[in-house]
């Protein structure tokens, strides 16, 4: 629905809008490297002929005490939202050094809230190409959805669908559909299945929904309810993380790092020897990594565990295209703390079969969506218990499977950073391109100073689980 004001931001949106604070901003951040140079005349062209078709993005942000609006920007001006970027280096740092200090710096400069809440900057002259980096803020759209939005700057990148846009435009986006559909039908099966058990627990669940339906006592619904009940409370009453040198106050200035991509296929011939799905296994290299660092910092991870964060998307994939926030967070633990990489690996896969079928995301959404109808301070309440009970906030994007390229140029990395919420300090982004996976990790200075000696870990672990999978009989561990 539209007000005089504009159109109405969504709740949750809202909520991704209001979380910035002081040691962290909703940024997500990105890179392109292209093989060859790029000019900021056509990358200006490219943009304002494809992103500028989705209305969002001539859009900026008008806060009231109800929440917030997008209104069109009647000045918008694409020089300023795609700009001339010089590289600034220091004597005997590399052009890599230096792209990682600048990236770490935007992601701790907020946009200007004046306009439309995005910007790209493009340095022409890179490692003999060009690198385009990207800033876009959280409320506009989640991870899923910006891919399918910034490919279309790609050479052969479509437009989104002018007859969905139409409708959407003449019949409202429906901000909370999820919420309409998806989380009040959940949480009034719930309250009523909680009070079929007789538990206490139904008058915080009685928050989300409010009953509207009877209750159908069938089986099903009844093993649905109880397992809403279940990681419900498994949400409330998750215990602090770990305490590691990882987790701590953050004093807001980012460090970011990335590696050089692994080969998929070889991590799909791990996963397929190991019995695992490639998930297991890179998540398996992560929880390596970090073990690894934390012992060669003279800590002892034995016996801890992590947690991160892990958003799980909500929509079909062929909505991306209407922006906004669809996804939920599932709390998943790594095991930093198993030094064999087997055993470590196995436990990652029994950790991810956890949460197959946990509603924990689902419920997320909907503390996400509620906490956007609150003053910031509540907000900030509700958010800061999940970076209490995390060390880390982590996604895994899968990206375009060939090679892309811009205004001619091939695209030979694509590198992003997922943000942080409350007093969270690090970000770690799991993205598959053109046959290859690229780690990239985002940390706050004062936590991980250096965050490169996790990211160089990353292929060393990967490569104890080939060499162990190289030693397999052919059929696999259980041959």
């Amino acid at each position: 629905m539209t007000s005089p004001a504009g159109e109405r931001m969504s709740r949750v949106d809202t909520a991704w809008l209001r979380m910035d604070n002081d040691v962290n901003l909703m940024l997500i951040v990105g890179v392109w490297l292209t093989a060859s140079a790029v000019s900021i005349e056509a990358v200006r062209e490219r943009i304002g002929d494809r992103m500028l078709k989705y209305d969002r993005f001539r859009q900026k942000v008008l806060v009231d005490a109800m929440g917030a609006s997008w209104l069109f920007d009647e000045d918008f001006d694409i020089n300023h939202h795609v700009a001339l970027q010089k590289l600034p280096r220091v004597k005997g740092q590399s052009e890599r050094a230096a792209l990682q200090q600048l990236c770490g710096e935007l992601a701790t400069t907020p946009l200007d809230p004046s306009r439309p809440l995005w910007q790209f900057h493009l340095i022409e002259r890179y490692e003999g190409g060009s690198a385009l980096l990207c800033r876009i803020h959280h409320c506009i759209a989640d991870g899923i959805a910006l891919m399918a939005v910034t490919q279309s700057i790609m050479d052969g990148g479509t437009d989104p669908p002018k007859r969905r846009r139409r409708e959407a435009a003449e019949n409202g986006d429906e901000p909370d559909w999820l919420a309409d559909a998806v989380i009040k039908p959940l949480t009034d099966l719930t309250v009523k299945a909680i009070g079929m058990y007789g538990s206490g627990v139904a008058r915080s669940m009685d928050m989300l929904a409010h009953p509207q339906q009877p209750l159908l006592g069938s089986i099903e619904m009844a093993k649905t309810g109880y397992q809403v009940i279940s990681d419900a409370a498994a949400l409330a009453l998750m215990p602090d993380d770990s305490p590691t040198r990882l987790k701590g106050k953050p004093v807001g200035r980012k460090v970011v790092a990335w590696n050089e991509p692994l080969p998929l296929d070889a991590v799909k011939a791990v996963g397929k020897a190991l019995n695992c799905s490639v998930n297991d296994v890179l998540l398996s290299c992560v929880a390596g990594a970090i073990g690894q660092y934390l012992r060669d910092q003279g800590d002892d991870p034995s016996g801890q565990q992590i947690r991160a964060m892990v958003p799980v998307n909500l929509r079909p994939l062929e909505q991306a295209w209407k922006l906004g926030n669809r996804f939920g967070l599932a709390p998943l633990v790594l095991p930093i703390g198993i030094d064999n990489p087997i055993e470590r690996v196995y436990a990652v896969r029994a950790r991810m079969s956890e949460l197959k079928g946990s509603y924990q995301p689902l419920l997320a959404f909907a503390i996400l969506s509620m906490s956007g109808l609150f003053i910031k301070p509540v907000q900030d309440l509700v958010t800061g218990l999940f970076a209490k009970k995390t060390t880390a906030v982590m996604t895994n994007v899968p990206g375009p499977t060939t090679p892309l390229k811009l205004c001619g140029a091939t695209v030979s990395q694509s590198i992003a950073w997922v943000p942080q919420s409350g007093d969270i300090g690090v970000g770690i982004s799991v993205l598959s391109y053109a046959g290859g996976v690229q780690f990239g990790l985002i940390t706050d200075e004062r936590l991980c100073p250096e965050p490169q000696q996790i990211i160089d870990r990353f292929e060393p672990e990967f490569q104890k689980l080939l060499l162990v999978s190289l030693m397999l009989p052919w059929g696999g561990p259980d041959a």
